[in-house]
This record gives structure tokens, sequence and C-alpha cells, in this order.
């Protein structure tokens, strides 16, 4: 999916505007009169991020972004503030929002906020999709290929993980080749890595 950014503004001089400096940097955009009609319409997988107006006529930005928030929206928001805002906006840096920019801003500073975003965005749908993919591949594992692991991941050399299950070093070793295969590893320190990512 096309990753978007939406400019959500009552102002609809500042929409056009927006919308054209975004244009300028090709970066795809779409705009919206206020909260109400972005969360009318908004779809879980939508990729990109929202530049979010704090102060509009109906829903405040603030609004908006809780509403977002409690449907488990991973979009990141940037605010735009006037000078009195500032403090709003740092509270909602505290609940999540990615960053704010106040009037008057810089084009540039603004758009580059804009791709910044963006590219977090991106970067954490290629962590979920890694993520997703290390679980998959977790769920292969048979329970005892899970204990062997657990083991190998706690630094214990396989004569010991055998006296640990009580079995063969050989099945050990063949548990261990298994494991490996399965969550596609070379190594014990690949496969701590890999589960690091998982848990971060």
């Amino acid at each position: 999916m096309t990753a978007i950014a939406h400019i959500i503004d009552d102002d609809e001089a500042i929409r056009d505007a927006l919308a054209w400096l975004l244009k300028t940097r090709n970066v795809p955009c779409r705009v919206w009169p206020g909260g109400e009609a972005f969360l009318a319409e908004w779809q879980p997988g939508w990729r990109g991020c929202i530049v979010l107006d704090i102060r509009m006529a109906g829903m405040s930005g603030l609004e908006c972004f809780d509403l977002l928030n409690t449907r488990g929206s991973m979009l990141p928001v940037i605010f735009i503030t006037g000078h009195g805002d500032v403090p709003m906006a740092v509270a909602a840096l505290k609940k999540g929002a990615f960053d704010f920019i106040e009037k008057p801003f810089n084009d540039l500073d603004l758009a580059a906020l804009v791709e910044k975003a963006i590219a977090h965005d991106c970067a954490q749908q290629r962590a979920a999709a890694d993520r997703d993919t290390i679980e998959a591949r977790l769920t292969t594992l048979s329970t005892r290929e899970r204990e062997v692991m657990e083991l190998i991941l706690d630094g214990l050399y396989n004569k010991v993980i055998a006296d640990r299950l009580s079995i063969s070093m050989r099945t050990v070793e063949a548990h261990r080749s298994r494991v490996f295969e399965k969550m596609r590893v070379r190594s014990a320190v690949e496969l701590a890595q890999m589960l690091t990512t998982l848990r971060s």
C-alpha cells in the first residue's frame, strides 16, 4: 500500500498550500477538512503519516489523535500548533505523537518532517513484518525443540542440555539442527539476535 501524508486542517488555504508543498517533494498526500471526515474513512491498513492541526472547529486535533490511538492507529502524527498550543503538543508527544511544528513554520522543515515520519512508518511496518515471520517460524517448532532452543539460548553446551532433558547428545544435536533449520539461522548467536528482535 502506498504511503500517503494525510493533511487534516479546517483551513482550506492551509490544506491546499501543504498539499502543493508535498507534491513538489513527490510525497503523495490527501487532504481532509477535519478529524470527523478523516475518522469516517480511516482504515487500519493505511500507511504514511498524518499532519494534524491541533486547533480546529468541531473536533480538535487532540480529540482526533486520542480517537486514533483508541482505534490502534500506528500512523505517525505531526501536530501543527500555534504559539499558545505548545504545552498541549508536548502532552501529545508523551501520548505517542511523532512531533509538532509551530506556526509560522518553514516549508522545507515541514516537508522534511513529513518525509521523516513516513520513513519511520515504513520502518515500523518492516519490523512488524519481521516479527510476524519469526512468530510463524516459532510455531513450527515442537515442544521438545522449543525446550532445546531455550537451553541453547541460555548458552548451555549439548552435553549439559542432554543431561538437563535426560536425552542423548545425539538427540540434542538432531533437535538443535532442526531448530536452526526451521528458524533459518546458522548459529546460536544468529538465533539469539533474531529473538531479540521479536522481544524488542
